[in-house]
């Protein structure tokens, strides 16, 4: 199937019933600045693109909100109970990245877009929600380029920061995402082309 733009990437998830069910689930909890975000919508790309008959099992759900006046971490589990009460059989993960900068070490995030912004690959950068009037809306802070045309490339924040590029690269190595997606290209820091090996 072709996905080609932000039409098309709205469509596929529109016409994902678990997708849509586990988004109005996200949406009941009233989070300020939430989104699913990552491989929540990344994989559901990649599995479109590569024709996959089966969804590909995800580790976790990521649901990411903003509130700067309660980092707690105990809350988010707490956010976790309800949604596992709403839905049992779903790996549900939530975090407040109005404190996650500390956990990441890095200067604080401004809002859970900001957040999404500076994960490590733009292919991962990706966010979606219900607004108030049940429309799909999508957060792609470096674009749809990279995850439409199946490339893994670091965003900015992880290219230009030393220690950061380390982690980006060991992602690559413990993810091997290529194993799962054949089609993708992988591109390491230092590198202007893409692998074509298997060197994760």
């Amino acid at each position: 199937m072709r996905v080609e733009n932000q039409e098309d990437v709205l469509r596929i998830i529109r016409e994902d019933h678990w997708m849509m069910e586990i988004l109005r689930a996200a949406k009941s909890l009233n989070l300020p600045d939430w989104w699913i975000c990552a491989g929540f919508v990344r994989s559901k790309i990649w599995d479109v693109l590569h024709d996959f008959k089966n969804r590909t099992p995800l580790s976790d759900i990521d649901v990411v909100y903003f509130d700067g006046t309660n980092g707690d971490e105990g809350i988010e589990k707490r956010w976790e109970a309800k949604l596992r009460s709403l839905l049992p059989n779903v790996p549900w993960s939530v975090k407040n990245e109005a404190r996650m900068h500390a956990v990441n070490q890095l200067p604080p995030y401004t809002s859970s877009a900001d957040a999404i912004s500076k994960f490590p690959e733009t292919a991962t950068a990706l966010g979606v929600k219900l607004n108030d009037r049940d429309e799909l809306i999508l957060l792609a802070p470096h674009g749809l380029d990279d995850v439409l045309r199946l490339r893994v490339k670091p965003t900015p924040l992880f290219e230009k920061t030393p220690d950061l590029a380390k982690v980006y690269e060991e992602r690559l190595a413990k993810k091997n995402w290529k194993a799962i997606w054949p089609q993708l290209k992988i591109y390491h820091l230092g590198e202007n082309r893409a692998s074509s090996d298997q060197r994760l």
